[in-house]
C-alpha cells in the first residue's frame, strides 16, 4: 500500500476508537450547536486531533484542513494537504442513527492522490491512491454498470442548512424522480459518493457541500471507473461544493437533468 495512504488508513481507525466507545452514551456528550442543523460534539473534535496528530507524526510539514479546526500549518509551503472530516454524518451519529463516516483525502499541487471513508458502523474501508484503484476493503470495486435511467437507484443530500438551493435541488429531484428506480438520501455524502464508487448507487448529486465531504469520494469514484462534476459540468467541485457524481453511462444525462435545474442560481 501507498505509504501516504497506510497512514490515512491508520488514522481513520485510530480515530473510530472514540466514536464507537461513545456510541452508547451518546446523551452524555458534550454537544454544541454550530448553526442550523450544524452540530460538533466532543467526540468530533477528539478524532480530528487523533487523524491530525497522526498525519504529523509521519508527515510533520503536511498542511490540513479540517472541518474543526481549520487550517493547520503552512498550506504555502506545503505541496500535500489532508483534508479531513472527522465524523461524516454527524447528525446521524448523534440520534444513534448508524450511518457516518471517517472521510481522509491528501492533495497534492491540487491534485487529490489519496483517500479513505471508513464505515464505522459497517467496518467497511473505502481507500484509492490515484492511477492505482479503489478498493472496499482488500477488493477491487468499480462503478455500477447501470445503462438505464429507469434501472437506476440514485443518492442526494437535502440543502438543509442553507435555503437558496432549495428551489434548484426540488427541480432536480421532480426532475428525475419520475424516471428512476429510486432516490435515497442517508445523510453521509462521504458514503454516499463511497457507495457510487462500489456500484450499490448509480449516481449521486447535492449542492452546497463542504471540500473535507467529498474531496475522498470524488477520488473514489474516479478511480473505480465513474465520473464527478460541478452542475456546469466543471472539476471545480471543491471549490464550488456542487457535485453531480455517477457512472459513464448514466452521468452525462445527469448532467443534462441537473445543470438545467440550477442555471439561474448564481454561483453553481
Amino acid at each position: 500500500m501507498d505509504p501516504m495512504l497506510n497512514i490515512a488508513v491508520k488514522a481513520a481507525r485510530i480515530a473510530s476508537k472514540p466514536m464507537l466507545h461513545n456510541i452508547e452514551r451518546l446523551d452524555q456528550l458534550e454537544i454544541e450547536k454550530k448553526g442550523r442543523a450544524d452540530f460538533v460534539s466532543e467526540v468530533d473534535r477528539q478524532a480530528e486531533k487523533i487523524i491530525i496528530d497522526t498525519i504529523h507524526s509521519a508527515y510533520p510539514d503536511h498542511g490540513i484542513l479540517a472541518e474543526e479546526s481549520g487550517v493547520c500549518g503552512d498550506k504555502e509551503k506545503s505541496e500535500h494537504e489532508w483534508i479531513i472530516d472527522p465524523l461524516d454524518g454527524n447528525t446521524n451519529y448523534l440520534h444513534g442513527l448508524p450511518v457516518y463516516a471517517v472521510s481522509i483525502a491528501l492533495r497534492v499541487k491540487g491534485v487529490l492522490q489519496a483517500a479513505v471513508v471508513y464505515d464505522l458502523s459497517r467496518d467497511e474501508l473505502f481507500s484509492a491512491s490515484k492511477g492505482k484503484g479503489a478498493h472496499l476493503n482488500d477488493r477491487r470495486i468499480r462503478v455500477s454498470n447501470t445503462h438505464r435511467f429507469s434501472d437506476a437507484l440514485l443518492a442526494t443530500g437535502f440543502p438543509y442548512n442553507n435555503m437558496q438551493y432549495l428551489d434548484p435541488w426540488l427541480g432536480g429531484f421532480k426532475a428525475l424522480v419520475p424516471h428512476v428506480a429510486g432516490i435515497r438520501r442517508a445523510g453521509a455524502a462521504s458514503l454516499d459518493l463511497a457507495q457510487v464508487a462500489c456500484g450499490r448507487y448509480d449516481g449521486f448529486w447535492e449542492f452546497g457541500l463542504k471540500s473535507w465531504d467529498i474531496a475522498a469520494g470524488i477520488l473514489l469514484i474516479q478511480e473505480a471507473g465513474g465520473f464527478s462534476s460541478d452542475m456546469k459540468g466543471k472539476q471545480n467541485m471543491l471549490e464550488t461544493g456542487h457535485i453531480i457524481a455517477g457512472n459513464p453511462k448514466l452521468f452525462g444525462k445527469l448532467q443534462i437533468l441537473l445543470k438545467e435545474r440550477a442555471k439561474n442560481l448564481e454561483n453553481i
